[in-house]
């Protein structure tokens, strides 16, 4: 099943749904990719929005406990305070009476006012190269990334020993998506990169995401083929612990979100 095709499951449309097992194309090591995961929480959450004119301003997710592909999960989806201005949702994930995910997201709608500040980031990136897309090679690499192509321009490969700490590339989906994409598609790609502390290792080091929160600057509808870039650093490394900053801009160049991510690795 293609992205667009899970984000469009009709259980979705319910605030709380038993949804079926989600395919193991899909993993990432013993869990659904996070990304995915997140991107389902947020569909959820944006099927019960009321207003449709409030956009996504913050996805915030913890990953509690690893959410098993092939096996079926229930999903809660909570309004918290729906406001003259702003929309706050809680969307939670169990499975085997287990909590997996559980997610924050707030939603607002365009106000009146005399502040505006420009972003003044831009993308380092240069030009997509096909040469430089990575290719999926089975039992190497998570099974999602069968999915998405990944160019990577800044930074190293996973446990190649590597000096630096930062990673930058582009990403999409291989199949396009439909019918243009939007800030699910941007919020998922957002996560398929590896954490940016891995090229430091010398060997495969297992690696996991512990939280993860995301401001959105816009909203997003672009062209279902287009590519998305992302350059991430790592604000702090220690005790086994990485905070990791990422910026994502759209194929031509524009800022559209900020990403902070809590990771655990475990290279002792």
């Amino acid at each position: 099943m293609t992205f667009d095709q899970l984000i469009s499951l009709p259980e979705l449309k319910q605030a709380q749904a038993q949804l079926p097992s989600l395919p193991a194309s899909w993993g990432q090591g013993r869990t659904v990719f996070g990304g995915l995961s997140a991107a389902l929480m947020l569909q959820s959450m944006l099927n019960q929005l009321d207003d449709q004119n409030r956009r996504l301003l913050s996805f915030n997710c913890n990953f509690v406990g690893p959410l098993l592909s092939e096996t079926p999960f229930e999903l809660n989806t909570q309004l918290l305070r729906a406001g003259k201005n702003a929309t706050q949702m809680q969307t939670t994930i169990t499975q085997n009476d287990q909590v997996c995910l559980v997610a924050l997201a707030c939603f607002g709608k365009p106000r009146t006012s005399a502040i505006t500040v420009r972003a003044q980031d831009e993308s380092t990136l240069k030009e997509i190269n096909n040469k430089q897309t990575l290719p999926y090679i089975e039992g190497v690499m998570p099974a999602f990334i069968q999915h998405i192509d990944l160019n990577l321009q800044q930074g190293a490969l996973p446990f190649s020993n590597a000096s630096s700490s930062h990673i930058g590339g582009w990403m999409k989906f291989k199949a396009p998506a439909q019918p243009h994409l939007s800030v699910l598609h941007l919020l998922a790609l957002a996560d398929a990169w590896p954490p940016t502390l891995l090229q430091l290792c010398k060997g495969p080091t297992p690696a996991s995401s512990m939280s993860w929160y995301v401001e959105f600057l816009d909203d997003v509808e672009l062209p279902g083929t287009e590519w998305f870039a992302m350059e991430a650093v790592t604000h702090q490394a220690e005790h086994g612990y990485a905070i990791e900053d990422a910026k994502l801009f759209s194929q031509d160049g524009k800022l559209l979100a900020l990403s902070r991510q809590t990771v655990a690795v475990f290279d002792s």
